[in-house]
């Protein structure tokens, strides 16, 4: 099988939602999540192997499962991303560096002039994951009774995607004259003042940071939603995505880059990137026994906690041997609820089934000799199902070095990845254009 289009990957290091059991495995990091020393090196070999980005995902508060399950979860303690990114930065030189900020419990200032130092810190290699926070006990961690709701969570998103790239376009690229002759640094004609007043925010400005070195850092999104759809393809330039098979892939890769052209965008300049665990052995009965050996370590305490938090639904008064009751909607993830019940319909699986699928990890597997899953990899993309794979590491450090010193050098035997960065900032990875300034024509 041959190909014109080449694969994006980005890694995926943060193991929230991947497998419980993970830091378990033996050989393993269980301070993986936890020790920069790990991740530092974790993103020198992702760069060595011309990765595209290296993407730290977050939450804001400590996942909400019962202690029987949290006891036994690694999700507990990790670095705030944009206080690794920055540090991550000055040890790599190309890969990108994506972090998560929430526009439900961040502000637009915040999330503006910190994502904007990370692209000055790292020469033009900063991307935002927009997410609206799925959590509900975030909202008690920051004066909330309740979480806010989902409909109201993505009007206040697709409103602080506005303030926060006007507050980019404060200042002209040429701007700063820092001209000791005539003693002006900033020419006062090339600053705006974004005086934003909407619906759920009133943001005066300017941004007090020069504008990014990409113009604005890519904007990444994961919503799967209808609501995350929409503004993923009003606003994303890469899109996180979730799904088991290459049907579903195919359906929301073209229904998302199908509404692009009427909202004036080009969909080549939206990046689709599923998440993907990739095990790999010297066959694809070893790579299995890798699997089953991971999943034999999820602790029965942690199945139906973590199925409870993805569903958004107490499970634990649930029929372990019957089929998943019709549930209630849910004020948290609706994308993820959503991909659970149409598995379980789709397979006729009991809640004993989905609580054991969930504890390991419920999403797309490429399993097999480095040869078989380029073949899947090949395929998904020739047929339209992505750019691309979010890859997840089940275990590390073996599962990424067998990514990067066995699947790597054969997708680039293939000519599906590059040997070399053609450029060096995040968008030039990625093949998108550097956004022009909405208030200045040179910027």
């Amino acid at each position: 099988m041959s190909s014109h289009r080449q694969l994006h990957l980005g890694a995926f290091m943060r193991p929230v939602g991947i497998h419980t059991a993970w830091w378990r495995y033996p050989g393993g990091y269980p301070d993986a999540n936890f020790n920069f020393k790990h991740l530092a090196h974790f993103a020198q070999r992702l760069e060595a192997a011309k990765f595209d980005a290296f993407f730290m995902a977050d939450h804001l508060a400590v996942m909400n499962m019962p202690m029987a399950a949290l006891r036994r979860s690694a999700t507990v303690t990790s670095f705030d991303p944009l206080t690794l990114l920055p540090a991550l930065a000055v040890l790599t030189k190309r890969i990108g560096l994506i972090a998560t900020a929430s526009t439900t419990y961040d502000e637009p200032y915040h999330v503006a002039r910190k994502f904007a130092s990370l692209d000055h810190i790292s020469q033009g290699r900063a991307g935002w994951n927009l997410v609206t926070s799925g959590n509900p006990d975030e909202a008690h961690n920051f004066g909330r009774e309740a979480h806010v709701e989902h409909a109201v969570r993505y009007a206040r998103a697709r409103e602080f995607f506005d303030v926060v790239t006007g507050l980019w376009d404060s200042w002209a690229d040429d701007a700063f004259l820092m001209d000791p002759e005539s003693g002006l640094f900033f020419d006062p004609e090339k600053l705006h003042v974004l005086d934003h007043k909407g619906e759920f925010l009133k943001v005066k400005g300017p941004l007090n940071i020069a504008r990014p070195v990409q113009g604005w850092p890519v904007i990444v999104q994961a919503g799967a939603s209808e609501a995350g759809r929409q503004i993923a393809a009003e606003t994303a330039e890469m899109v996180f995505a979730a799904g088991s098979t290459i049907e579903a892939a195919q359906a929301f890769y073209a229904d998302l880059k199908g509404r692009m052209p009427a909202l004036g965008r080009d969909p080549d300049h939206l990046k689709i990137l599923p998440g993907a665990v990739v095990i790999l052995g010297d066959t694809l009965e070893e790579a299995k026994a890798k699997r089953a050996r991971l999943d034999e370590l999820v602790h029965s305490d942690s199945g139906l906690a973590n199925l409870s938090v993805r569903l958004g639904v107490d499970a634990s008064g649930f029929d372990l041997d019957a089929p998943l009751p019709e549930l209630p909607e849910t004020n948290a993830s609706k994308s993820g609820q959503a991909q659970i019940v149409e598995y379980a319909r789709r397979t006729n699986a009991t809640v004993r089934d989905l609580a054991r699928k969930v504890g390991g990890y419920g999403g797309l597997h490429l399993l097999g000799t480095p040869a078989q899953v380029a073949d899947e990899m090949e395929e998904w993309l020739e047929t339209r199902a992505c750019d691309g794979f979010n890859v997840m590491f089940p275990f590390v450090p073996e599962g990424l070095d067998d990514v990067v010193d066995r699947l790597v050098p054969e997708l680039q035997r293939r000519g599906l990845f590059r040997r070399e960065y053609d450029g060096s900032t995040l968008r030039d990875h990625l093949g998108l254009p550097r956004p022009p300034n909405r208030f200045f024509a040179l910027g």
